[in-house]
């Protein structure tokens, strides 16, 4: 009973004791932070405050990058700096390509059936790149309605956007038209795919264009992708039935299965609309101003 009580009193003793402890007597110089200059950039990741996180970068230089390796101390220093070169390149510095066609579909409408292409290839590196792209449509049986093709260079100016400039060659609808074109293209907040072009034609009419689209993965295979194309001009041009102001809205839903990353047929409902003078043209040519299709196709790249 005496020896139990012992215990019980010494339970108690100690954290009372614990917590009367002088921390001042502590040496705290290891966890001593230096001196700094306060960065805006620092503390933050992709644009997100860390909660609280010393946002603050050490003062001065950072030392240069060591000319010595280990590996020469045992290799032939030439062979190594060879494969040190070869790694180099191999991780960023080499040229790669691509050809994607994202829109290879059949358009069922009230009264006329169609088809629509669209795609684009491109030969470089991580910061520039030779890419050609196309689209287009027409009536299944009947006519090409609209053709083009541009040849752009792109150049990197961050992770996420491109700067592109080049030409664009219109073979439909007649006549054609060839023009000077300039715009951007990258992956916007929240994971939209957003481009926006300025043309300016051989006859000195100006366009623009803004398209944007966004996949919402359902499965890992399942990609449901919203889309949109809307198209601008500054001034009428008759002769190729295109009003002044906002001319014609374009709006997509495809549903995608992916069998392989690089396969991947879809169905889908789209919708386009021709606005102001567009519109009045088309009535005056015999078209409806607007239409909806239900689209089967096929997405691939290599």
């Amino acid at each position: 009973m005496r020896r139990a009580l012992g215990l019980f009193l010494l339970a108690v003793a100690l954290p009372a004791k614990a917590q009367t402890m002088d921390h001042s007597q502590m040496d705290h110089g290891a966890h001593e932070m230096p001196q700094s200059e306060t960065s805006p950039a620092a503390g933050a990741h992709a644009g997100h405050d860390m909660g609280g996180a010393d946002s603050t970068v050490p003062k001065g230089t950072p030392p240069p990058a060591p000319t010595d390796h280990a590996a020469d101390a045992i290799y032939d220093p030439a062979v190594m700096a060879r494969a040190r070169a070869a790694l180099t390149h191999e991780h960023g510095g080499m040229t790669y390509s691509q050809l994607m066609i994202d829109r290879l579909e059949y358009r069922a409408q009230d009264g006329r059936d169609g088809y629509h292409w669209e795609g684009e290839g491109w030969i470089g590196g991580d910061i520039n790149r030779l890419a050609i792209k196309s689209e287009g449509e027409g009536e299944v049986g009947g006519r090409l309605e609209s053709a083009e093709v541009q040849l752009l260079y792109s150049r990197a100016i961050d992770p996420w956007w491109n700067v592109v400039g080049g030409v664009r060659q219109d073979f439909r609808p007649q006549p054609d038209r060839t023009y000077a074109t300039i715009g951007i293209e990258g992956l916007a907040p929240y994971w939209f795919e957003v481009e926006g072009q300025l043309f300016l034609s051989n006859k000195g009419d100006a366009h623009a264009r803004l398209e944007a689209s966004y996949d919402q993965r359902i499965t890992q295979r399942l990609i449901l992708q919203p889309a949109m194309e809307v198209n601008l001009a500054v001034q009428d041009v008759p002769e190729l039935g295109i009003g002044s102001g906002l001319s014609d809205v374009e709006l997509g839903l495809r549903l995608r299965y992916e069998f392989a990353r690089e396969f991947a047929p879809y169905v889908g409902v789209n919708w386009e609309r021709k606005l102001g003078d567009t519109a009045r043209y088309a009535r005056l040519e015999g078209e409806k101003p607007a239409a909806t299709s239900l689209v089967v196709g096929l997405r691939f790249w290599f």
